[in-house]
């Protein structure tokens, strides 16, 4: 069976994929507009939890409003899968760039911070914290403009969600579980920031157990940026919430006060030509390019800010909502989430839910949008099951729907049964011929917390048809035995002869050892790959 697609979009190619899901850039047939559409991962779908909290972070992307993200088109939600539509962004991320050049130089820098603050300063403004602020998720654009992205652990200011982000850029609250607040977005924006002026991290643990005590108690390396900028970094690291900037429109105006003195009025514009200059040395990593598709990545299945109607680079004419609209399409939301959830088996009706600020053939938008998800991302540390929480803003409503589906128009309450007879998803076989599996390799394995991993895999074939990965994951007490299986699952892939694939899996076995083994359908030519790693003291590692 062929992947579900959104209706009324044109897949060219995929952009990344890891553990969540799947990006890929897409055409609007209506319209011809280029988009970015993630899709919630296979495994995923039937899991409620999961698609609650893909819906809520459809709500937040719309409630967001600044110049500074990329916009949410449409979100859609079928019994066959969920898609979130937004604008396509033609840069390369921040990390990408450091990995080539390193130290971007401080003006750069500055303007790197600046950027992303600023949409960092509309999610505190709307009650939101990031949690993830990191180079993954900074893209940078071909005029040297930068743009924050991935908010797919994001939550609501105060709330405990549990323990979650990513290692090298967690504020010291973030490791004790602490309530989420802004200043722990701008301590991570600070590291990303000394990793832009120095090439390196602040804090270089060789585990996550040296990381975390790093982060707590360690020093902030403040000397190794330049001395201008040290009172920002020694701010923004502090290691008590209270004494750094209390959220980000705080800490973008102590930074302009500190550029302004430090490297004169003209600063912004001479760190846009830099980024300009380093993002041009990377042209096959842009969307438009039409290159290889990026490394997939667990950052890659997340989903961007919006730009808001009405702003920055927005398309078209902002839509104004009445209150009885928007609750119309709440209802709409929890009658199709409750259908494909609750009523398994053979009387599910087909239907959709659809929110949409795409234009009408007619209202054609005269400049394409830009926006892709980082080319590669750090992996991140978690301990909370579900989602983070649902915001309690509400998604945009269409004055048109870009799909040929019909939309229901009144609200559906969740008790009532199918109004339609079930039709099911497409059967039509792939018309590619069949493919050869070359070879599969587990590239890396590596832990990212107590009882989570992150393992990548590689696969090669000798044409574009589809393939299906399938890893099973073990735990061991000693080095080269089997275990004991841990779960396992399979992801289908197709329209290239490479794929770069990302997963993350959290271990439930406490053995000393975990594993992956990958193999594929057709069976690759290799036989396979498995790869492990030791992941406490006082095993065995011989």
């Amino acid at each position: 069976m062929n992947a579900w697609v959104v209706p009324g979009y044109t897949e060219s190619r995929e952009l990344g994929s890891g553990g969540s899901g799947r990006v890929v850039l897409a055409v609007h047939d209506a319209t011809g507009v280029p988009v970015a559409v993630k899709y919630l991962g296979e495994r995923l779908r039937t899991d409620p939890a999961f698609v609650r909290g893909f819906r809520a972070e459809a709500r937040l992307l719309a409630a967001l409003d600044t110049p500074h993200v990329v916009g949410l088109y449409e979100y859609v939600e079928s019994p066959w899968g969920a898609a979130i539509v937004m604008e396509l962004v033609d840069g390369v991320a921040l990390r990408a760039l450091l990995a080539r050049e390193g130290a971007t130089g401080p003006e750069a820098a500055l303007v790197v911070l600046k950027g992303s603050l600023l949409g960092l300063a509309a999610a505190h403004r709307a009650g939101v914290v990031h949690r993830d602020y990191k180079p993954e998720n900074v893209l940078v654009a071909a005029d040297g403009s930068s743009t924050l992205v991935d908010f797919g652990i994001a939550t609501d200011h105060g709330s405990r969600p549990g323990v979650a982000g990513t290692p090298a850029y967690m504020a010291p609250e973030q490791w004790n579980g602490e309530p989420a607040s802004p200043a722990a977005d701008v301590y991570a924006a600070t590291a990303t920031f000394f990793e832009c002026l120095t090439g390196r991290k602040p804090f270089t643990g060789q585990n996550i157990a040296e990381l975390a005590l790093q982060h707590l108690d360690a020093p902030v390396p403040d000397t190794e940026a330049p001395e201008p900028l040290r009172p920002l970094i020694r701010r923004g690291l502090a290691k008590a919430p209270g004494q750094r900037p209390e959220h980000a429109t705080a800490f973008v105006a102590e930074l302009e006060s500190v550029a302004t003195a430090a490297y004169g009025p003209d600063w912004e514009e001479r760190g846009r030509r830099r980024l300009a200059a380093l993002a041009a040395l990377l042209p096959l990593l842009f969307p438009s390019s039409g290159g290889e598709p990026a490394t997939g990545t667990t950052a890659l299945a997340r989903t961007t800010l919006p730009r808001p109607a009405g702003r920055g680079r927005r398309l078209w004419p902002e839509l104004v909502v009445p209150a009885g609209v928007t609750a119309l399409i709440l209802a709409l939301l929890a009658a199709v989430a409750a259908r494909a959830g609750d009523e398994g088996g053979g009387t599910t009706a087909e239907s959709f839910a659809t929110t949409s600020t795409l234009p009408t053939a007619s209202e054609s938008p005269t400049a394409a949008p830009t926006s892709t998800p980082s080319p590669e991302a750090t992996p991140s540390v978690s301990e909370e099951a579900t989602p983070s929480s649902t915001p309690t803003t509400t998604l945009p409503v269409p004055t048109t729907t870009p799909t040929p589906v019909a939309t229901p128009t009144t609200p559906v309450p969740t008790t009532d049964p199918p109004t339609t007879p079930p039709t099911p998803p497409p059967t039509t076989a792939p018309t590619t011929p069949p493919v050869g599996v070359k070879a599969v390799s587990v590239t890396a394995l590596r832990q990212t917390g107590p009882s989570t991993a992150e393992a990548s895999f590689d696969v090669v074939t000798d044409g574009t048809g589809p393939v299906v990965l399938h890893l099973s994951w073990s735990t061991a007490d000693g080095k080269g035995e089997a275990g004991v299986s841990d779960g396992s699952e399979s992801l289908r892939r197709s329209g290239a002869t490479r794929y770069t694939i990302t997963v993350t899996h959290t271990f439930r076995g406490g053995g000393c050892y975990w594993g992956v083994r990958a193999t594929t359908d057709p069976a690759p030519a290799n036989g396979g790959s498995t790869r492990q790693i030791l992941t406490r003291r006082g095993c065995p590692v011989s």
